[in-house]
């Protein structure tokens, strides 16, 4: 893995755990030698995740809409940062230029980002792994919201095996490691 995609909140949200696993996170990349490729702003965990892998000596890859820029305020230090039209230039440019996805804790855009790269994936688009980050069981409600879909029969039971989950950075290298790409 060379490229990893982050999504992840503009905000800290309520608990420093978060933050730490963002800042974790950044400098793992750095010392394996993964280069990030996020959001491209400088706010919330996305600026912690971007500033602890550049910190470490890693590379950064941002990408960030214009209409954005300003409000999230562009990761100036980002080894590259492309400035694009739209929020869907925005998540196709990631999901290009990243080998796999980590998900951190976020808001309505990093669900946004996680269900579109989810359902590429079930459609076939890509085969990446996708692991959430689950911060101190931030992501419990969400995965028994997905078991609930797979039970009610929306989601297909190898469909549900696209969400992958880690409790920790070195778990979600682990996890990274050991993902079977061809679930269809």
């Amino acid at each position: 893995m060379n490229h990893l995609a982050v999504f992840c909140g503009s905000q800290f949200g309520t608990d420093p755990a978060y933050a730490t696993a963002a800042a974790d996170l950044g400098r793992e990349l750095a010392r394996r030698g993964v280069t990030l490729v996020y959001g491209g702003g400088r706010v919330g965990l996305m600026g912690v995740v971007a500033a602890a892998c550049v910190e470490a000596g890693g590379a950064v890859v941002g990408v960030i809409p214009e209409f954005l820029a300003a409000k999230e305020i562009a990761f100036a230090a980002a080894t590259e940062l492309h400035v694009v039209a739209t929020m869907h230039q925005r998540k196709a440019i990631m999901a290009d230029r990243a080998d796999a996805v980590a998900v951190l804790p976020g808001g309505f855009g990093t669900m946004d980002e996680l269900f579109e790269i989810l359902t590429w994936a079930q459609l076939g688009l890509h085969a990446k792994p996708v692991v959430l980050l689950n911060v101190n069981g931030f992501f419990d409600p969400l995965i028994a919201w997905v078991d609930h879909l797979t039970k009610e029969g929306f989601v297909q039971a190898r469909h549900r095996n696209l969400v992958l989950t880690a409790d920790g950075v070195p778990a979600l290298f682990d996890r990274l490691a050991r993902r079977d790409p061809d679930v269809r």
